[in-house]
């Protein structure tokens, strides 16, 4: 067994064939699970490299791959099977492969053919079609591959293949993204920045590669290598090296213990915290979100010690017993920022209701901005610009999450704020950040206008496409709005509503065919699109809703009679006020009108503000399957899966390695096709299945979380079914 740690350039430059065995899975790999976060890490080392050129830079490391050789007569294109690391070669080859297409497609040739080189064997090594291949996936994937790879320079980010397909996905991923990358005004700058990205693709990414004799046994390695291990988190080296270097000033380091550090070693700060498809103790989180507060950089996780100690040792200009005292502040307005949002207490406090309704909408991003606003080492930013700096994230989070539109840029969105913050005046600390949000112009970092959350609020299912906590805050903000808490000001006759307390209700009910006729049966379609449209959704209590759920608008045990009688809401009250008689299609879109109004007001951009975004192409939506949640780790191979009904509490569903579901050794691709099939008749699987019995978490429940962790574009959705019963 030889070990060594080689770069692209190291690993792919010879003739050869790294071939997946058949019985492995097929390529699963996902954009916001892999393909985006590799090309960042490629992005960030390129950015790096033009910006100091002549200086030594760290490879990004890639994570490590076991090979095995396969005996071939001499002569003959050396073989090696890839025993593990088959998704992560794959990805490789299809990032290269787009890359070479696009340098082409930008003129730069030399580093085109640099980066070919990596990618096809020469031809006179080639008995084969598919010997053109450094790397040959299983075959589930080799005509995707095939097709994908073998247009050479010619097809630009032009892919052709099926949608759906990952690996046609992929390279049109790596395309696209090489291709916006590379553009610039200059000739020159185009140059420049084709040959950083080239050598950052062949020389600045590292892989160990394990390579295994052919007489080795390659499942006895793998399973070593893949044993669990207790790893050492960034707070716990960034720990050593703090008080490594505390003892070598010669202070106190047992009182430094004592005072600054042992708090971080209780369960608030131990406790994992989830972070996309990765967890992470808080205290790193912590650790991290400072840096970038002091840096004003993007720092991400597996770069926080390394950046600590470039930080320490070369840029700041205190002692490290200082800079641990400046630890330890930041760390009890982090804890504060994070128990005011856990906390159900109707505090009138700005920041505590900014800590609330950024939490719900599970952006560990602003934490880095909390800290350097509160930052005790430097002045007091003014209360009135202090909140105007809160008011203004949060307009520009709240009105993006309501368009859906991405969150993928925020860590870097929010780490510039911070490096525009820090070279102005923090006295005019709202003004910089107005500032800022006004002149974007991209996807990723726009601030949505009034026109365009009009038009995507009143013709969205707001019910089925915004996550429940995050509809329920925008709903608590209306309550609040409408007792008075705006501009600033506290409400004069109340306080604010609950938070996350009350139901989420349909006015017109889901099931409204019992107690709601309509004349015209063709209007059906619309009706039940138009019913999980925000104008028909309110707040109730628990039991308010149970009472009025289904029950017609008027009449005795309507709804109406049941708001008049039980419910306080100010936002039930205008309801009420203008549906005396019936509440219909038009009085949803009437109210739909209203709210976003509302909605417009509470979140307010600056006046005559126009975002000036332009999306060159519709927004495309695709849907997140099994796999996908499998790869994130949401889901774990092999895991029961229970039906929900009662009646079928007897049969249990096993999850299958490729996302498919064994029912009593029948194997089905989809969730629906497998609930279909066990209750006799067509139903939604992924409500129909629980993954655990004791919370009731559904699938549904896992795919939602996901699609709102990883900021996917997903239109898949289905309704409950009609009963109710659960095991």
């Amino acid at each position: 067994m030889e070990t060594q740690v080689r770069t692209p350039q190291l690993i792919f430059m010879q003739p050869q064939r790294l071939v997946v065995p058949l019985f492995q899975r097929p390529y699963v790999w996902n954009e916001e699970n892999q393909w985006e976060p590799l090309w960042e890490d490629l992005t960030r080392v390129a950015n790096r490299l033009m910006k100091n050129p002549t200086e030594k830079h760290q490879p990004h490391f890639l994570g490590a791959v076991v090979l095995q050789q396969v005996p071939r007569q001499t002569g003959l294109m050396q073989e090696r099977t890839i025993i593990d690391g088959q998704q992560r070669l794959t990805t490789l080859q299809i990032l290269l492969d787009a890359l070479a297409s696009q340098l082409s497609v930008a003129q730069a040739t030399q580093p085109s053919r640099r980066i070919e080189a990596l990618v096809r064997n020469a031809e006179p090594f080639c008995s084969a079609p598919e010997d053109k291949f450094k790397v040959w996936p299983t075959n589930r994937d080799r005509p995707a591959f095939y097709q994908v790879m073998s247009n050479g320079n010619s097809q630009g980010s032009n892919v052709e293949g099926p949608r759906g397909e990952r690996i046609v996905e992929a390279h049109r991923f790596f395309c696209e993204q090489a291709e916006t990358w590379l553009k610039s005004e200059d000739p020159n700058e185009t140059q420049r920045r084709a040959i950083a990205i080239e050598t950052a693709a062949r020389e600045l990414l590292q892989i160990v590669v394990i390579d295994l004799t052919a007489d080795e046994n390659a499942q006895e390695i793998f399973e070593t290598l893949n044993a669990r291990g207790a790893q050492l988190s960034a707070a716990d080296l960034i720990k050593n090296f703090i008080f490594q270097r505390l003892q070598e000033d010669g202070a106190d380091v047992e009182l430094a213990y004592q005072e600054y550090w042992k708090e971080f070693e209780t369960g608030f700060w131990e406790t994992e915290i989830s972070v996309g498809r990765l967890r992470y103790p808080r205290s790193a989180l912590f650790l991290n979100h400072w840096l970038v507060a002091k840096t004003g950089e993007e720092v991400v996780a597996r770069e926080v010690f390394d950046r600590f100690k470039r930080y320490a040792d070369d840029e700041s200009e205190f002692k490290m017993e200082v800079l641990l005292r400046q630890i330890h502040h930041a760390a009890g307005n982090y804890r504060a920022f994070i128990t005011a949002a856990q906390s159900n207490s109707l505090s009138s406090n700005r920041i505590d209701l900014f800590a609330y309704r950024t939490s719900v909408l599970e952006s560990e991003v602003v934490k880095p901005l909390v800290v350097f606003l509160f930052d005790t080492e430097k002045s007091q930013i003014p209360e009135p610009q202090l909140s105007k700096c809160l008011e203004l994230i949060e307009s520009w989070m709240v009105r993006r999450m309501l368009v859906r539109a991405t969150t993928k840029s925020y860590s870097q969105a929010i780490a510039e704020i911070i490096s525009r913050l820090s070279k102005s005046d923090r006295a005019r600390a709202g003004d910089t950040i107005e500032d800022f949000l006004t002149s974007q112009r991209s996807a990723s970092r726009y601030w949505p206008d009034n026109t365009e959350l009009t038009q995507e609020l009143t013709q969205m299912q707001a019910y089925r496409r915004l996550g429940r906590g995050r509809l329920r805050m925008v709903l608590e903000g209306i309550e609040d709005y409408l007792r008075g808490w705006k501009n600033g000001k506290k409400g004069l006759g109340s306080e604010r509503v609950s938070r996350g307390k009350l139901a989420i209700e349909h006015v017109m009910p889901r099931k409204w065919q019992a107690n709601w006729p309509i004349s015209d049966t063709g209007r059906d379609a619309e009706r039940d699109r138009i019913i999980h449209s925000i104008g028909n959704l309110t707040l109730l209590t628990g039991k308010l809703n149970s009472k009025v759920s289904n029950g017609p608008w008027i009449g005795s045990g309507g709804k109406r009679e049941g708001l008049e009688a039980h419910d306080v809401l100010f936002f039930n009250r205008e309801l009420l006020r203008n549906s005396e008689q019936a509440w219909t299609e038009e009085s949803i879109r009437q109210r739909s009108e209203q709210l976003v109004g509302l909605i417009q007001e509470i979140w307010p951009v600056p006046a005559n503000y126009k975002s000036e975004f332009a999306p060159d192409k519709p927004k495309t939506f695709r849907t997140v399957e099994l796999v996908d949640l499998l790869t994130a780790g949401m889901l774990q191979v092999g895991i029961a899966l229970f039906p929900r009904r009662k009646k079928y509490s007897h049969v249990t569903a096993t999850l299958l390695s490729d996302g498919k579901i064994d029912v009593d050794g029948k194997v089905y691709d989809t969730p629906n096709e497998a609930a279909t099939a066990i209750a006799g008749r067509k139903i939604g699987g992924w409500w129909f299945f629980l993954t655990d019995q004791t919370s009731k978490q559904s699938l549904r429940d896992v795919r939602r979380r996901y699609i709102e962790t990883m900021a996917v574009q997903s239109d898949d959705d289905e309704e409950d079914d009609d009963e109710e019963d659960i095991v």
